[in-house]
């Protein structure tokens, strides 16, 4: 900061030294001979002495009398210029300070209209406060960047880059910081840089296929692809390229892959976590779409049709776009689902059919298990997860066996709680 304001000062000088020193240079002084300047008045008198004498005697004309008159005072002005210039010159340092203050006032108008001096502060503010805005951003230590500190903190680790030189590290909070700002092609830069110095860091490559996909052309999430199967290859159970392979294969419509990639990350989180609930929704999403490809069951296996109906005492109940689902589950076994059928739009009674086909998970299907529990519930929110007052009703353990399988469930209590 010293350094650019002594620059700013040093050129500030070069400019008043350039208006004042043409005032203050030593003037020529002009020597005067008073003698000579009384001969000329003498002799300009005489002149018209003899200009007169002429006009008496008619020797000249009026008109040439007055132009000769106008002629000599001229040439004795001329003759008598220097003593003229001399008395006019004036005081030259009052000049040199008014050429001085109007430089000054107009520098500074100027600079204050056109000038960087804001951003020039914005950016050694940012440098300095680059260790605070890394412990934010970084350790999650006091308030979020707002946005503002975002670019800040952007700026401040370029101008860490480009004063010592390139650091892996930097260099991939860089692409994390463009990433907040939405900087997309300024995070890919950042991040081929640290991938370039460091390719095996999965940290790297796993925000570097966040932003290919973020770009969603098919060369980026092919690429994308590439590195996150490079990060489970040394790290299988790294939650976050799961869920981006998950996304991946989910905007490419392979819905196999995509429903195997949930149902992974689906068994790696609690039901407590926030995103036990939406990655549950989605692997229904997915099923759904696989019924539409895949509706016919195989052969040989356990077919359930569930006729679900609904108390006549809770019809009162029933909540206005309730959401229903009919779910299969092991009566000794995993809490998960065998298979989930979803109706947003319905009216009861009505029947459903639940097979192997609509299983959530590879391994947890139907046909793997003898005793199962057939639940129907209405949900008020649209997730399977409990909830308070919403409405549900259980078949007692059933045996399963080949071929279809009638039954019926009558939705006959209000669940009070989340532990009912």
């Amino acid at each position: 900061m010293m350094q650019m304001w002594g620059m700013f000062a040093l050129l500030t000088v070069l400019a008043l030294l350039f208006v004042a020193v043409p005032f203050l240079r030593k003037e020529n002084v002009l020597t005067l001979d008073h003698d000579a300047n009384a001969e000329r008045i003498v002799i300009y008198h005489q002149r018209l002495d003899e200009l007169k004498q002429d006009l008496t005697s008619q020797r000249i004309e009026q008109f040439i009398h007055d132009e000769s008159v106008l002629e000599l005072k001229q040439r004795l002005y001329h003759e008598l210029s220097p003593e003229k210039q001399l008395n006019s010159r004036g005081n030259n340092r009052i000049f040199a300070l008014t050429g001085v203050a109007f430089t000054l006032a107009v520098s500074s108008v100027f600079y204050s209209f056109t000038g960087s001096q804001t951003q020039i502060e914005n950016w050694y503010h940012a440098i300095e406060k680059l260790p605070e805005y890394g412990e934010r951003a970084v350790m999650q230590q006091g308030e979020p960047l707002t946005q503002n500190e975002l670019q800040a903190f952007a700026l401040g680790l370029r101008t860490k880059l480009a004063n010592s030189g390139d650091d892996a590290v930097a260099w991939m909070l860089l692409g994390r910081v463009a990433m907040s700002l939405n900087d997309y092609e300024m995070a890919k830069q950042a991040f081929e840089k640290a991938l370039s110095m460091n390719p095996k860091n999965n940290n790297i490559l796993v925000n570097y296929s966040q932003v290919l996909l973020v770009e969603g052309s098919e060369t980026g999430m092919n690429r994308a692809a590439q590195m996150l199967s490079q990060v489970l290859q040394s790290d299988p159970k790294n939650i976050d390229a799961i869920s981006l392979l998950a996304l991946i294969a989910y905007e490419r419509q392979d819905w196999h892959e995509a429903k195997s990639a949930f149902e992974v990350l689906l068994s790696t989180i609690n039901e407590s976590d926030p995103r036990y609930s939406m990655i549950s929704q989605r692997i229904e999403e997915i099923t759904a779409r696989l019924i539409e490809i895949e509706p016919q069951p195989m052969l040989g296996t356990p077919i359930l049709s569930v006729t679900v109906t609904l108390a006549e005492e809770l019809r009162s109940s029933l909540p206005n776009n309730a959401t229903l689902f009919v779910f299969v589950k092991a009566a000794d076994g995993p809490k998960m689902p065998l298979a989930v059928e979803k109706l947003t739009d319905f009216n009861l009674p009505l029947t459903v059919t639940l097979d192997d086909s609509m299983a959530m998970m590879p391994e947890l299907k139907l046909s793997s298990f003898e005793n199962v529990i057939i639940t129907a519930r209405v949900s008020v929110d649209g997730s399977v997860m409990i909830s308070p007052d919403e409405l549900e009703g259980e078949s007692p353990v059933i045996r399963l066996t080949e071929g279809n399988q009638k039954h019926t469930v009558e939705i006959s209590r209000v669940i009070t709680s989340t532990g009912s």
